[in-house]
């Protein structure tokens, strides 16, 4: 085994090299929780992947259905129960004490409008306007009983999860579940 380590390498492989195989040219996010921090994180991974130049595309199911629906788009509530990051120093018993996750929601608003975060409808008008596309997942709307005029005016389409995997068809596709 030595003699082969020591042997000087007398031919080196070419490999072609294709620059583009392998880069990242399009993100599709699927967002099912419909917390603020949760809803949050799916918008400024979408907005920050249109302003690399890539392609984005959301789709929003089960609870993440409220971050695109015109009644609560904007009345999103941080999770405190159950939630180990938020204070960790904080018994679970304050978190569910009433009006507590109201309370705390709002400081979390107030801190983000500090940084000029815009609000969740500003932020999907903002990702619609850079070329961003914003869908509802069928199944879970029809569960919900919501329907296209429930939804924010942005929001491309109900479809069904086959449509949303056709969404990330092509090379250089990343999906992310939030």
């Amino acid at each position: 085994m030595q003699d082969v380590l020591d042997r000087p390498v007398t031919q080196v492989a070419e490999v072609p090299v294709n620059k583009d195989k392998g880069k990242l040219k399009k993100i599709l996010i699927i967002c099912s929780k419909g917390k603020l921090e949760d809803v949050y994180a799916a918008l400024v991974m979408a907005n920050g992947a249109l302003m690399e130049g890539l392609e984005a595309k959301m789709f929003f199911t089960f609870f993440g259905l409220e971050a695109i629906t015109k009644k609560h788009a904007d009345h999103l509530h941080t999770a405190t129960v159950g939630n180990p990051a938020f204070m960790p120093a904080m018994p679970t018993m304050v978190a569910g004490l009433p009006g507590f996750e109201a309370f705390a929601s709002y400081m979390m608003q107030k801190e983000m409008d500090k940084l000029d975060m815009p609000h969740v409808t500003e932020f999907i008008q903002m990702i619609e306007a850079g070329g961003g596309e914003i869908y509802a997942c069928k199944l879970a709307a029809e569960m919900f009983h919501l329907k296209k005029e429930d939804l924010l005016d942005e929001v491309k389409g109900i479809i069904t999860v086959g449509d949303m995997y056709a969404l990330a068809e092509g090379e250089g596709t990343q999906i992310i579940f939030i």
